[in-house]
């Protein structure tokens, strides 16, 4: 393969859901690697990425990324570190897809939507302790929570108060599988709880809030194809996803809160990797500006800070982040743990699912 040839990118199942049983998840991801092993043999003979042999690396992902890693991988094949280097992807909701990987979804680079989902791996020693020892902490975009709109904002929605309105239908994606619905939820509730000083009422917020939610999609990208299917008067969406939406011809607006939060996305080398430093030179490229400049293309807000020209994503006034309102490992506990979060009675009420 020369130096001007793209290396092929093979995808396969974009989201396995382990289920409740460990056989079971064994199971499925068994089927999902059995799926991909005719693809993954034509294109590995092992070998390093800057030598003679193919290397296949697997990137597993949450779902909204899947055009810029695209781009950036296509981008990578072009330089000298890889132009050896072949890539599965699977896509998915986070949540899912971190716990694919927990039960054996082979990865060699994860990337995900939260900071939880690589805690997870690290936990169960697939990641090691220092994943986030370097200068942007591990994470490789940031992005802000939005509130999109019908083309024109005809019912005039522009802040948190406005997704209470009675009969306003909001989408949001189950907080129990989507990192993105996550993300929703704690930029709610600190924009309505004084970051945490007034609990009882970012709450009751929530209590409110999903009242008006008719369905909750699993994965962010999911919820977004809700929306532009019709469904709804408004989306909590990533940023970068309604800019992607209007980019791709959807007729949508998007409005950022003074206050919301900044989404931080994680992304590390898996310690069981069979081509470590390739993963770790594939994970370096996505640092530089050139990487940076795809995701910046894509809607994600760069961690570079000369990836883009200054301004041009406007920082919200009363931007914050997941430390000022306690912390993913206290925020996970006290919301989203499945038998006694905060979240766990509101979606029960509903009917939603809370466990995987």
């Amino acid at each position: 393969m020369s130096r001007t040839t793209i290396s092929p990118v093979r995808e396969f199942a974009v989201s396995v859901r382990p289920s409740r049983s460990p056989r079971r998840a064994a199971l499925l991801v068994s089927a999902v690697v059995l799926a991909a092993t005719p693809l993954a043999a034509c294109g590995s003979s092992g070998g390093s990425g800057s030598g003679g042999g193919k290397v296949e690396l697997s990137l597993v992902a949450y779902s909204t990324p899947k055009a810029a890693y695209t781009d950036i991988i296509k981008a990578f094949g072009k330089t000298p570190q890889g132009k050896n280097i072949e890539f599965t992807q699977s896509y998915g909701a986070s949540g899912d897809q971190s716990r694919a990987v927990e039960s054996g979804l082979k990865a060699d680079v994860v990337a995900f939507s939260l900071e939880p989902d690589i805690t997870r791996l690290v936990k169960a020693n697939l990641v090691n302790a220092d994943w986030n020892k370097t200068p942007t902490k591990g994470m490789v975009t940031d992005s802000v929570v939005a509130i999109a709109t019908r083309k024109g904002n005809p019912k005039g929605i522009k802040d948190w108060p406005d997704l209470l309105r009675p009969g306003t239908q909001v989408i949001t994606p189950n907080p129990f599988t989507s990192g993105g619905a996550r993300w929703n939820v704690m930029a709610a509730y600190g924009a309505t709880s004084d970051l945490g000083k007034n609990k009882e009422a970012g709450i009751s917020y929530l209590n409110t809030l999903f009242d008006n939610v008719p369905v909750q999609d699993d994965s962010a990208r999911n919820s977004l194809q809700t929306f532009t299917n019709g469904k709804g008067d408004a989306l909590i969406s990533y940023e970068n996803d309604a800019i992607f939406a209007q980019k791709n011809g959807q007729a949508l607006d998007y409005t950022i809160p003074d206050k919301t939060i900044l989404i931080e996305n994680p992304v590390a080398v898996t310690s069981n990797s069979a081509h470590p430093a390739e993963a770790k030179a594939f994970v370096d490229f996505l640092q530089t500006d050139q990487a940076q400049k795809i995701f910046a293309d894509n809607g994600y807000r760069p961690v570079s800070k000369t990836a883009v020209p200054a301004g041009q994503f406007p920082t919200p006034a009363g931007l914050f982040t997941i430390d000022q309102v306690g912390g993913w490992t206290s925020v996970t506990k006290e919301f989203f743990d499945p038998e006694n979060g905060a979240l766990v009675t509101v979606e029960q009420k509903k009917g939603v699912p809370t466990k995987k």
